[in-house]
């Protein structure tokens, strides 16, 4: 009886504690506050910010600046539209471009978002870089940490109803049955999740960017670069994040459907909206009218 009360009082729970996440709609387990996740998430971006060398690149660090800037707004004026405006209540958005050659970025619970001067080798325009920060802002949105540790409380519960129920077998069918639900658990669980939130956060960030005004067909020229500069050959099942032939497939999917959905936010010229811009030259004027026909 006691192991059904507590089995039961584990689902309840769970089923007690589920959200939806903004745009893509999925249910989520949510165990922690935002309180808790944002209280710990600012302790630990303030101690990695004061050890990080910020970038001296002026120019790259202000489009990181503006790009991010101008995402969170459309993302802010989403949610206040939809009434979901509380899912971003307590935000303090930032972006920061910090000296590091590492192709990559991250974003921390509460708007906390960094990237590394080695991705923006690889970006060659503001939609380029709106890829990778729509991306971020969709983790930090999507509060992929807060599921995280919610996962893993979850996990922590089903281990204590695994101790109870296989108590007083021997001390080897215990710990064979330990390792089995810990391997279930990372390559069941807490591997497959991760890959979801990635390819969920890949999903809302062309929806995110397309609103900003970004163009979301960069998407798939920014991606082809990382996978080219790419030597990650870790098989996807054993990786949190999918494969660059996924992501990149998953992608064709999906920016036919957000460009369909989000037209009325798509900038009106198709090409790459570049950093730089060739001056104009002008042709003298001739004083002999033309003789060719209108």
């Amino acid at each position: 009886m006691k192991k059904i009360f507590l089995l039961l009082t584990v689902a309840a729970t769970i089923l007690s504690s589920c959200n939806k996440v903004p745009i893509s709609g999925r249910n989520q387990l949510n165990l922690v506050s935002d309180s808790e996740v944002l209280q710990s998430s600012l302790a630990s971006y303030k101690e990695y910010m004061s050890k990080a060398t910020r970038s001296t690149e002026t120019v790259k660090s202000e489009q990181v600046t503006r790009v991010g800037r101008k995402i969170a707004a459309a993302t802010e004026a989403y949610l206040n539209a939809n009434g979901m405006s509380d899912q971003v209540k307590n935000f303090a958005w930032e972006f920061n471009l910090v000296r590091d050659n590492q192709i990559n970025a991250f974003c921390m619970p509460g708007g906390k978002i960094v990237v590394y001067e080695g991705i923006m080798n690889l970006i060659a325009s503001d939609d380029e870089l709106a890829v990778v920060l729509g991306h971020e802002v969709a983790h930090a949105v999507a509060k992929h940490s807060n599921e995280r540790l919610s996962q893993q409380k979850a996990l922590e519960y089903g281990g204590a109803v695994l101790g109870s129920i296989i108590k007083g077998q021997s001390q080897q069918t215990q710990n064979l049955a330990a390792q089995v639900f810990g391997l279930g658990a990372n390559y069941g669980v807490m591997l497959p999740f991760s890959r979801k939130h990635e390819t969920e956060a890949d999903d809302m960030g062309l929806v995110l960017m397309t609103m900003a005004g970004y163009n979301p067909d960069c998407a798939l020229t920014f991606w082809q670069k990382m996978s080219a500069s790419s030597s990650n050959n870790k098989l996807e099942i054993l990786s949190t994040h999918p494969s660059d032939a996924t992501r990149i497939a998953n992608l064709q999917k999906q920016i036919p459907k957000v460009k369909q959905q989000y037209a009325a936010y798509l900038p009106k010229a198709t090409t790459t909206t570049t950093t730089t811009t060739k001056p104009k030259t002008t042709k003298k004027s001739s004083t002999k009218k033309s003789s060719k026909k209108k």
